[in-house]
Parts: C-alpha cells; structure tokens; sequence
C-alpha cells in the first residue's frame, strides 16, 4: 500500500500561511500537560466572572477546532474544504446541559442540521449525543435496569420522542446519522434505543449509525451479536468505529467502585480491537455501513488495503472515513485526494458552551501519546516546504 499520508503540500492545502502558524502554536501549548492544566483553569475562571476573553478563545483554539458559532457560520469553512473533496459532519458541540429546556433546544438544532445537511451535498452526515436530548442520570438508571419513578417516566418518554422524531427527519430527508457513544455506565441504555431505532429505520436503506468505542474489549462481542440480531430481523447496521475518549475517567472509576474495567489493558489490545471491527465490518459490508472515524495513520492503511483485497471501489458510499476538523489534516485530504469518502467532524455552537467541548479535546490531545508531536512535525514540514 502506497503511503500517502506523509504529503504535506496536499494536508494543508487549503491552510494560509497565517493558520498554519497558529497552528503550530496551538500544538506547542497542547504539547505542554501543565500549560493545558493552567490554561484550562484560567479560561474556566475568566468565563465564570465573565472577563471579556471570548474574542481571544474566538481567534486562537476555536477557529482552529470549530467551524463557527451557527451553521451558516460554518459555511466558509464547508465549502473550502468540499473544494479538497473533504466533506463536513455538522456537530452541535454543546455538553454538559441538564435541563429539559436544554434537551429542547439541542433537538431542535439537530433538527435544523439534518435540513441544512439535505441541502448542501459537501454535508453527508448529522450528528448528536445521547446526553444532547436527556440526562446522563437517566440513561445510567435504565441500563443498570433500576425502576423510574413517574416523573423519570416522562422525562424518558420525552427522550425516546426526541430520537424518533430526529431519525424521522433523517430518514425523510435521507440524511445519515451518527449517533456518538459516552461513557460505558450510560452507553447499554442508549444502545437499546439505538438499535430499536435501526431495527425501524435501517430496513431499506443505512440511515441511523450508532457508535462502537473499541477500547471497551467487550464491543467486539457486541457487534457480532448485534449482526445477528440484524440478520434475524431484516435491518441493516450503520456504525461509527472509534477507539473511545474516556479513558481516564472508565478506569477510575472501576478502580472507585472495585469493578474489572471496561478499557483493554493497553494500547496495543486497543489498536488490535478496532482494526477487527473494521474488518468484521468489511467482510460483512453488504449489511454494514462504516464510518471509520480515526487518526491513526496504519488503521487507515489497513483499510484502504481491505477495500482494494475485496474489490470495493475507493469511494464506496459504504465507507468513510472519518477527522475531527482541526486535526490529522495529513490523514482526511490526503484520503480525499485519492478519491476515498472523507468527512470531517465540525464543532459549532456559541463560545462559551463550546467551552466544554474545546477543554476537552485540549486535555485528550495531551494525553494521546505522539498525537500532538505528529501534528508538530507536519506544520513544521509545511512551514519549511513554503518557507515561512
């Protein structure tokens, strides 16, 4: 398999001078724990007594990892990537909220991204978190199986409603959607309902898309059970194959509550799981669709190489491939130049809420080992090919 990923005149190419700069800084300080650590608590602190820093966030890491604060703030950036062939996931980056007016006003917005993805061919995908239409506590209480009170009762029923009528539009509109995966002590409830939902959505085509979070060494398992549910009933799986982002937080908690962690014991386990998943996937693509979201360089090789073994064209509306904007440019528009399916997570949302979202994307980029010296390396690369 030719390497390709190491061209960095096509990863940048639609980068200025000026973004590149700021990108290097902005890895040179997310390669720093303690500058993140300090950084994280004095951004916290300014937006709590409401110091006037957001021009400042606006100008430096959120235009770096957000594509703007309304969908049409994003279209700028939509349509410079669609110029690559790099596509765009519109992903209303709010967390945390706990209210019903909130759950409202989310449902509301991925309504509003699924109309704006049927519009505009370089937006394939929408996207929402469980906890965007319900709380976190909710989804916990149903999957340990624990009875709900009435008022739980309605609260649920008012989140099942949520789901439904987001995958009704979806299918309407014949928009994809991606459903995200979080932490693994609310994750059975929300697999449940996803898989009600595909069992109703996927029958004639792959519209809703749940998420496998492949540190977990069970998910493998799941998958496997989960085709021959699909087999037996008659539906199709949509899934999103990711390695997971709670790492820290699933093991502690095991270690606080004294139960067998649900992360594989290494990275090595890790990395062995999600390349299987690809390619159970793979071999079962006639029932399957895959969202391949990854930045690790030998994973995509390896599907490339499982595509061009099994005979399935490049751009395979089965297959994507999938980047978090902001992140592993050598990976999504070089994929994209050699005509595979590419699309590109892009955060939106008001400043302040986005918040969350940035810090943490700050702290995983910390943690990830070589994530932030690659990116390092291939500005720099950039840099010295346009000698600025």
């Amino acid at each position: 398999m030719e390497k390709i990923f190491n061209n960095t005149e096509t990863a940048f190419s639609i980068k200025s001078n000026t973004e590149l700069k700021r990108g290097y800084f902005l890895f040179k300080m997310i390669a720093s724990p303690t500058f993140v650590s300090i950084g994280t608590a004095l951004t916290n602190f300014a937006l709590k007594v409401r110091l006037p820093i957001q021009w400042l966030i606006r100008a430096t890491v959120f235009d770096h990892f957000c594509g703007g604060t309304t969908e049409d703030d994003c279209i700028p950036v939509i349509d410079k990537m669609y110029t690559q062939k790099v596509s765009s996931v519109l992903d209303y980056s709010v967390e945390g909220k706990e209210d019903e007016s909130e759950f409202d006003k989310t449902f509301e917005k991925i309504l509003k991204t699924i109309v704006f993805a049927k519009e505009r061919e370089a937006i394939p995908f929408a996207v929402f978190k469980p906890t965007g239409f319900g709380r976190f506590a909710l989804y916990e209480k149903i999957g340990e199986g624990k009875a709900l009170t009435t008022k739980e009762t309605e609260e649920w029923n008012r989140v099942l409603v949520r789901f439904e009528k987001v995958c009704t539009a979806a299918y309407d509109n014949d928009v994809s959607l991606l459903i995200d995966a979080e932490e693994s002590w609310m994750q059975d409830a929300a697999d449940d309902l996803v898989t009600n939902l595909m069992r109703k959505y996927n029958k004639d085509k792959i519209i809703v898309f749940n998420t496998l979070q492949m540190y977990r060494w069970d998910r493998m398992d799941y998958l496997k059970k989960l085709h021959e549910q699909a087999k037996q009933e008659g539906f199709y799986i949509g899934m999103k194959i990711v390695r997971g982002a709670y790492m820290e937080k699933e093991n502690k908690r095991a270690e606080e509550k004294g139960y067998v962690s649900p992360i594989c014991t290494s990275k090595q386990a890790t990395d062995i799981n999600y390349d299987n998943a690809i390619a159970y996937m793979v071999e079962h693509i006639n029932q399957m669709a895959i969202f391949a979201g990854t930045h690790n360089e030998e994973s995509s090789y390896k599907l490339m190489q499982l595509m061009l073994s099994k005979g399935i064209n490049k751009n395979d509306e089965r297959i994507w491939f999938g980047q978090l904007y902001g992140m592993s440019d050598n990976i999504s528009f070089n994929l994209a130049d050699n005509n595979y399916n590419v699309a590109k997570y892009l955060p939106f949302g008001p400043v302040r809420d986005v918040m969350p979202y940035l810090i943490r994307r700050a702290e995983e980029n910390t943690s990830v080992a070589g994530q932030t010296s690659r990116e390092l390396n291939l500005i720099s690369v950039e840099r010295k090919r346009r000698r600025i």
